[in-house]
């Protein structure tokens, strides 16, 4: 069964018996349903993920590779009783009627591909795709991007490909690079490798702002697909490809001809999705019952969708409904990673969650197909945190 039939078949269910013509009333909603899962790696990711991993069974983790999760979560906590308020993946500013959105970010240990393939045309679009995704969950429209390069000692032609990326990724998300700062400091960093970071700020009007307070239980999650890994959990990806005794040059086994480097930078690399993300989440949202958005990045599905949730609420996920790309399944089974692990380092082929009315459900997936797919992978639950059936 094709993407599009199956989406629609998820939709609507059975076919039922057209009524009459003459008999005319309110639009009867459409309830959405799960397909069950049909893959069974995926099948056996039926466990609740309030934790990680504690890597008994010698299975790889985020906190072995160096990022540990509970720390930022506890860092976070901490900074709350300082600055109260945060927490969000965009920070509020309200000025009048208009609600202005700023996010930070960077693109971590995936610059370290970078340096090793001397590929650096494509990282910059990354920094404001991570950036410009995070504001756009408040539905606020981009307007402008400022970056942080700093090195050890500047290469000009090198940071202008760095620099140029990034001109591309402000193109390709409807907003201007305003400024920035260039740092080259001495001795601070290796030979030939350099740091990157930048913030977006965007706007929304206040009646318009999505803040997640309106969820109840019952709505449905939908999600928006990844091309793959993204920028997200590269320092574990680096150890399992460590493990596996592949170099960046040789091909993956679940691509034929597809190198290491060619998956895990470039081919499925974020900006292959960026310049349409942020569009189509502002067009999804315009259309109305939009409650929530979670961007899928470090923390995974585990850590992340809660974050819009108020008190009281959790997810069910629905695992089997969306196709997950294989590089995903190909770095659990090479670093041994428990499921729960998985779920809560990497995006798992979803790079958008949204929260949505049941009604709402009906028509984002409806008008959303084909190259842009959307597809049901859960609901609200009473409870707290995610579980996974």
């Amino acid at each position: 069964m094709s993407t599009d039939r199956l989406l629609v078949h998820v939709l609507r269910g059975p076919a039922a018996s057209p009524a009459p013509a003459a008999r005319r009333g309110p639009r009867r909603p459409h309830r959405v349903c799960f397909p069950q899962a049909t893959d069974a790696w995926m099948r056996r990711a039926s466990v609740a993920c309030s934790s990680a991993s504690d890597g008994e069974a010698g299975g790889m983790t985020y906190k072995d590779a160096g990022v540990d999760i509970d720390a930022g979560a506890e860092l976070v906590r901490r900074i709350r009783k300082m600055a109260p308020g945060i927490g969000g993946f965009g920070g509020h500013y309200i000025i009048g009627d208009k609600c202005y959105v700023g996010g930070t970010d960077g693109v971590g240990t995936k610059l370290k591909l970078a340096f090793e393939t001397g590929v650096h045309d494509t990282i910059g679009i990354d920094l404001v795709a991570m950036c410009v995704n995070d504001i756009v969950t408040s539905g606020a429209r981009p307007l402008f991007f400022q970056d942080y390069y700093a090195t050890s000692k500047l290469d000009v032609d090198l940071a202008e490909k760095v620099i140029k990326g990034i001109v591309d990724g402000c193109e390709q998300s409807d907003c201007v690079l305003l400024g920035g700062e260039t740092a080259e400091m001495p001795g601070f960093y290796a030979e030939g490798e350099y740091d990157l970071s930048g913030s977006a700020v965007g706007v929304v009007k206040v009646d318009k702002l999505i803040d997640g307070k309106n969820i109840v239980e019952g709505d449905i999650l939908i999600g928006l697909p990844s091309s793959g890994i993204h920028s997200n959990g590269f320092s574990l990806v680096r150890r399992v490809l460590e493990k596996s005794e592949l170099s960046l040059s040789d091909q993956l086994p679940i691509n034929d001809g597809i190198t290491s480097s060619q998956v895990l930078l470039v081919k499925f690399s974020w900006h292959r999705l960026s310049s349409m993300l942020s569009r189509l989440v502002l067009e999804i949202i315009s259309k109305g019952g939009v409650k929530g958005l979670a961007h899928i990045t470090g923390g995974g599905f585990t850590e992340n969708i809660p974050r819009v949730f108020p008190p009281g609420l959790g997810a069910k996920i629905i695992t089997g409904s969306w196709e997950v790309p294989p590089v995903f399944k190909w770095l659990q089974q090479v670093g041994n990673i428990d499921d729960a692990e998985m779920w809560r380092t990497f995006n798992m082929g979803i790079r958008m969650v949204l929260v949505v009315s049941r009604e709402a459900a009906d028509r984002i997936i409806e008008d959303n197909h084909g190259s842009n797919p959307a597809y049901p992978i859960g609901e609200v639950i009473q409870g707290k945190g995610v579980c996974y059936a």
